[in-house]
């Protein structure tokens, strides 16, 4: 490997961008080019004088602290600075502390490109030894900056550029540029400069091989720092502690833990004892590696020795702790370290808050962020992106803003992912149009959507039906160079499956195949259960086949769409292949897979049968559980065999099963379908006195029992079901409600429903919460409000639900004085309503031309999700009055495609 390396030429990473500006740079010392963008500032006549004036002071002693320099050298440009510096050539150390001040103190001179161009002038004037000097000074900055190596990189292509004019680099500058390159782990570019170091006829010395030994190690690459440590042993040196701790984090990164070890010991054999960071390089390892146990007992070990654990070490442990979700320990590490007087730094406190996170203990994980802030520590952008990532998660959408203008106020500059948790957190609250209004903060803040960001975006938008957006997204992303992965695909895929456009993403699954990405399980199940519930059987088994092909073997679940798709249609045999093919796989079928087979036999009136599978599945070791049971007592009831399902219901206690909402749902709608209303009131008695509280469905079903008996169909007749079976429940957002039943129902209904579950000792409290959300759904706001009233005078509160439901419904109604009205009460009832249902009212506010109550809504908003601070309240207040509309959307994603195109100036 490493006689390999050797012959890599000094060719360092070309990824910074061209710097227009400077390219006569080296041609023409004066840099006419450059001064003459400043002319309107400082016209050429007086340079020459205010030069000389700088020269003068500079030559008396703390010339740094006279106020009449400051002026002179304020819009000072690159080029005459150096005309100051060459007046000092005798001065070499003058010349270099005039570079350094002016660099502070000039407003061209601040970043790296300027110090870039500031070099490059020195270097053109043949200043060498001050740009030796101030090349070593500009290499430390960068390895301070915690640009993560970027910058550097940046330093390299250029002193790469100055070889060409005869600029090179003294021995000092390639041990700095060296250190530099090991802190940020560039072992390869590293091995570079090295190389070109010897073409320059300097001899290493002793640091510099440790330093090779040091960042080849960071990289992996320890089969070359072991060459390293041979041409040490042949050049005489000794290794010392820090060269083997290098081989020991060498051998840990690349996985090799024994022969971590065998250096580990070898130093105490050659009387080099291992230090501190020895034995936390080698804790860190066995960490990685899953070895508790033996990180633990080094760490006594490591105490036992009198090498006292670092901030390093504790917080190694305590991050293992926090991965395998132990709490309680990582705390208690916490605790040894503070008592053990180690303070806990940035990294350690992000690790806790990150785990408290996670496990949604966010009022303990924004404790840990103030008492972090209370010593005196500056959290970092890891830390804020943990803690918003958390409050995202939880809805908590106006805290994570008051977090990201607490980072811009605190000069801790968010990236691209804290925008993505803030994009992801109003995506989970189903507001993917606010997220595209957040994008656009993002693009005036000079940053640019990654893949991440746009899989969010098509997420969210697929998830809440606006598959043309979502497209728009996806088509940005490939005009832009960012290509498309498995979960954009995914995500689109998934989204016209649900749309009912099964062909649409199988199209879609052929170009994700052509562009080299391979479908994965979530892809083809997602297209498989699309092709199944749109009834294409066909498309869906040549896709199982292509599954096979693609060496992605098909799982348990897919196989039980298949089941259930072909029991819906009555394919008894094609269903009992398919679970024969999914046993030839080696696929166990589960309790799943055997209640929908029962389901499927049930449906073509093979009662004996079912039962037939029942046996089977308690023979092959998988007990029925309360959903199979449900179904024998559906399968039962829809072949008319009442009462042998009411048997099977009273027998399940000794069975060991209790009988779940579901349950009872289906012996209440059987009744209700035979007319037997009475009964069905007796099985909600029964459902009562069980505990078992009464949901959706089961109100829905009864409701539509009590407005057919009150339409006067004859009892116990066919007829009757067939009036009921028009009023279908449908699945809507995790909720059962009726197609037709809240258009159907009086409040005479709902008043019977309500004294007949009194009478049963039922909660009614529920009953009201679902008939404001169902008379809301259909547009009834005057029969949804009688029904609050009435809830009231009985001493009932609206629950959140239902509160959100009637808001959202006098919002579409555009009746805003309503929505207000019952805001307040919420908020007086002690309900925080949701950022959503404040969003709704706003927006609606904003249409009708109501900005004063908007604002005064929106200010209500931010007082009582805690946001206290004037930046993020003003942040908040201006995005919360931005509306979402479809044309803005197209209007930044073309904005975007711009912004990648074309070139980013350079100042």
């Amino acid at each position: 490997m490493f006689p390999h390396l050797q012959k890599l030429p000094f060719t360092p990473f070309k990824h910074s961008l061209p710097m227009i500006v400077f390219t006569s740079m080296l041609s023409s010392p004066s840099l006419s080019s450059l001064s003459s963008s400043h002319v309107g500032k400082q016209n050429p006549e007086p340079v020459t004088h205010i030069v000389n004036q700088i020269h003068r002071l500079i030559k008396r002693p703390n010339w740094k602290y006279d106020e009449s320099l400051k002026p002179l050298v304020s819009h000072l440009t690159p080029d005459a600075a150096v005309k100051v510096i060459e007046l000092q050539r005798g001065n070499t150390n003058l010349g270099l502390n005039f570079f350094k001040w002016v660099c502070k103190q000039s407003t061209y001179c601040y970043d790296l490109d300027s110090k870039i161009c500031f070099l490059k002038l020195l270097v053109a004037s043949n200043l060498f030894r001050v740009a030796e000097r101030a090349v070593v000074m500009t290499v430390k900055e960068c390895s301070d900056s915690g640009s993560e190596g970027d910058e550097i990189m940046k330093l390299m292509d250029v002193l790469y550029e100055l070889r060409g004019v005869g600029f090179r680099l003294s021995y000092p500058c390639y041990c700095t540029l060296l250190m530099c390159l090991a802190k940020f782990g560039k072992g390869l570019v590293a091995f570079s400069a090295y190389s070109r170091m010897l073409v320059d006829g300097l001899v290493p010395g002793f640091v510099v091989y440790k330093t090779m030994i040091n960042v080849l190690c960071k990289s992996s690459c320890v089969r070359a720092a072991e060459m390293f440590l041979c041409w040490i042993l042949k050049a005489g040196f000794d290794p010392d502690t820090h060269v083997y701790t290098s081989l020991v984090l060498g051998y840990c990164r690349a996985g090799v833990l024994c022969e971590a070890y065998r250096v580990f010991e070898l130093m105490s054999e050659e009387g080099c004892h291992p230090n501190s960071v020895t034995y936390s390089i080698l804790i860190h390892g066995l960490c990685k590696d899953g070895k508790l146990e033996e990180a633990f007992q080094l760490q006594r070990e490591m105490i036992e020795k009198g090498h006292k654990p670092n901030v390093y070490t504790y917080t190694v442990l305590i991050k293992v702790m926090c991965s395998i979700r132990s709490i309680n320990q990582a705390f208690s590490l916490l605790d040894e370290m503070v008592g053990s007087g180690c303070k806990p730094n940035t990294h350690t406190y992000t690790i806790l808050i990150d785990m408290l996170c996670r496990e949604r203990k966010l009022e303990e994980a924004y404790g840990m962020f103030k008492k972090m802030l209370e010593v005196g520590l500056f959290p970092s952008t890891i830390t804020y992106n943990a803690l918003i990532n958390g409050y995202c998660k939880e809805g908590r959408v106006a805290s994570a803003f008051e977090l990201l203008s607490m980072m811009e106020k605190q000069n801790c500059r968010p990236n691209i992912r804290t925008y993505n948790e803030l994009i992801d957190g109003l995506c989970r609250v189903r507001m993917a149009y606010k997220a595209m209004s957040l994008l656009r903060r993002v693009v005036n803040n000079g940053l640019l959507p990654n893949s991440i960001t746009y899989n969010i975006l098509v997420d969210g938008f697929c998830k809440e039906g606006q598959l043309d957006i979502a497209f728009n997204l996806y088509n940005v992303m490939n005009s832009v160079c960012l290509e498309p992965d498995e979960f954009t695909f995914t995500g689109l895929i998934d989204g016209l499956c649900k749309e009912g456009k099964p062909d649409e993403a199988h199209e879609l699954l052929s170009e994700m195949v052509e562009k080299g990405i391979c479908p994965d399980e979530v892809t083809f199940t997602a297209l498989i259960d699309g092709f199944c519930k749109n009834g294409k059987m066909a498309s869906a088994f040549s896709l199982l086949e292509r599954m096979a092909e693609s060496g992605c073997p098909p799982t348990t679940h897919i196989f039980n769409s298949f089941i259930d798709a072909l029991g819906k249609e009555n394919k008894l045999l094609e269903e009992h292949m398919m679970f024969g093919k999914m046993l030839k796989y080696g696929l166990v079928p589960s309790v799943v897979t055997y209640t929908i087979l029962i389901d499927g036999l049930f449906r073509v009136g093979e009662v004996s049968l079912s039962f037939d599978v029942l046996e089977l599945m308690k023979r092959a070791g998988c007990p029925p559980n309360v959903n199979t049971y449900t179904v024998l007592i559906d399968g039962l009831c829809r072949n008319g065999r009442e009462r042998e399902a009411e048997m099977l219901f009273h027998s399940l206690c000794d069975l060991g099963v209790l009988p779940n909402h579901v349950t009872y749902t289906v012996l209440v709608k059987a009744h209700v379908k035979a007319g037997k209303l009475d009964r069905a009131f007796e099985i909600l008695n029964i459902m009562i006195q069980k505990g078992c509280r009464p949901n959706h469905r089961i109100y829905c079903m009864l409701l539509k029992g009590l407005l057919v008996s009150g339409k006067g169909v004859e009892t116990g007749a066919t007829l009757v079901w067939n009036v009921v079976s028009g009023l279908d429940i449908e699945e809507h957002g995790g909720n059962w409600y009726s197609k037709h039943v809240f258009r159907e129902i009086n409040i005479e209904h709902a008043l019977e429903l309500r004294d007949r579950i009194e009478r049963c000792g039922g909660p009614t409290a529920d009953l009201y919460n679902v008939l404001v959300i169902g008379l809301c759904r259909e547009g009834r706001m005057t029969e949804a409000n009688q029904v609050i009233q009435d809830m009231v005078k009985r001493g009932f509160i609206p629950d959140m639900a239902a509160y959100a439901s009637i808001i959202k419904g006098y919002c579409n109604a555009c009746s805003f004085d309503h929505c207000l009205e019952f805001l307040n009460q919420m908020l007086e009832n002690g309900h925080a309503p949701s950022f959503s249902t404040y969003c709704v009212v706003i927006q609606g506010l904003c249409k009708e031309g109501k900005i004063q109550e908007a604002r005064a809504l929106a200010a209500n908003l931010l007082l009582h999700s805690g946001v206290t601070d004037d930046a993020a309240f003003t942040l908040l207040m201006d995005f919360l009055m931005k509306g979402d509309e479809p044309g803005g959307c197209l209007e930044l994603l073309k904005q975007i495609e711009q912004m990648h195109r074309k070139e980013r100036p350079m100042i």
